[in-house]
This record gives structure tokens, sequence and C-alpha cells, in this order.
């Protein structure tokens, strides 16, 4: 069974950036779909983004053209560089295997990690 360990998190100001990495051990993370999700304060927890195992990549659509999703096989991580942040991406964000990146996390079973804080304010 995968896991995941997710960091990167932190505060930071509207416009600004932030790069998070999820370590991934139990399998090559290029043999599964991987997904970043996120839960907002109050919020159900909804897709950001996805990459497949041959690379393709799917986003939300409030994140495209300001995230994207990166896998690094030699060190097992997917990455996800956020710009142009806004007050609405804060929220706990986590990496989990994924159904064919439909982004879907209601529907996929399985505990989740820690996960990373994200907080756009300023």
């Amino acid at each position: 069974q995968l896991q995941f360990v997710e960091s990167g998190g932190g505060l930071v100001q509207p416009g600004g950036s932030l790069r998070l990495s999820c370590v991934v051990s139990g399998a090559p993370p290029n043999k599964h779909y991987i997904g970043w999700f996120r839960q907002a304060p109050g919020k159900e927890r909804e897709g950001v983004s996805c990459i497949s195992p041959a690379g393709s990549t799917t986003y939300a659509d409030s994140v495209k053209g300001r995230f994207t999703i990166s896998r690094d096989n030699d060190k097992s991580t997917i990455h996800l560089q956020m710009d142009s942040l806004k007050p609405e991406d804060t929220g706990i964000y986590y990496c989990k295997t994924d159904v064919f990146c439909r982004l879907r996390p209601s529907t996929l079973f399985g505990p989740w990690g820690q996960g990373t804080e994200v907080t756009v304010s300023g």
C-alpha cells in the first residue's frame, strides 16, 4: 500500500508562490495515478490536480494556469507548484492515489495523510 508524506505548506501573501512536495513510498509513483486534494475550513475536500502514470496532467478549473503538477521519479516525489495564489487556495493539501485522475475525493478509499497547510492571507 502506498504511503504519502506531504510538505511545503506555509503562509504566503496573495499573488505569492509555494511548492508542495509529496514523498511516495511503497511503490514507484510512476505506476499510479496520484492526485493533490485540498480541504478548506468548513468545506468538503476537493480535487486540485493529478498526474497519470504516463505523465498526463489534470487540473481543477479553479487552478488551471496557476498550478503545475510534476513528478520526480528518482526521488519518488510529486510536486505541486502553486503560483498567483489567492485567499481561496487556503486549506490543507493532501496527496493520494486517484482513480484515472477523476479528482473526486469522496470516492477514494483508505486513510488520508496529515497533509500540509497552506494559508494565503495578507
